[in-house]
């Protein structure tokens, strides 16, 4: 399948859901069976067929807005940070793109690319899509980076 909104969604949902388990008991996005991914795809257009409006028409996602240090950044779309990222982390423990932030129909998440140390949200390491709200602390390399508005 393609890399629809709906199929991100899944994802995200699924990734959100397994990350509230022991990360060991489900099998990441991409080993999950055919049949458990199609599942989640139509539990996702489930849901969003019972309100009545498409992805494409889910509730407008707010700007996230994060204070990096002296830095404060306002951001609308997808971005990753890290040393090379649209946010760029000047961190010799961060990776190049280091963690990626997106908005999924109208919440903000950060999950971490595989980066060398990890990415952490109020102290602990994660290993799956998160969803943000104001005040979280997500530590990239040893740079932590303050959610002011999600």
């Amino acid at each position: 399948m393609t890399d629809s909104p709906l199929e991100r969604l899944a994802q995200t949902a699924y990734e959100a859901h397994r990350g509230a388990h022991d990360p060991g008991s489900l099998p990441a996005w991409e080993d999950a069976t055919e049949q458990e991914q199609q599942a989640w795809r139509a539990a996702v257009s489930a849901v969003t067929a019972q309100t009545g409006k498409t992805i494409s028409e889910a509730p407008r996602t707010r700007p996230l807005v994060i204070q990096a240090g002296d830095q404060r950044r306002s951001f609308d779309a997808e971005f990753t940070a890290g040393r090379q990222g649209k946010l760029v982390i000047n961190d010799g423990f961060a990776s190049g793109h280091h963690a990626r932030f997106r908005p999924v129909h109208g919440l903000w998440y950060v999950e971490d690319l595989g980066s060398t140390n990890g990415t952490s949200l109020n102290g602990l390491r994660i290993h799956a899509a998160q969803r943000l709200k104001k005040g979280d602390k997500i530590k990239i390399g040893h740079t932590v980076v303050t959610v002011v508005s999600a």
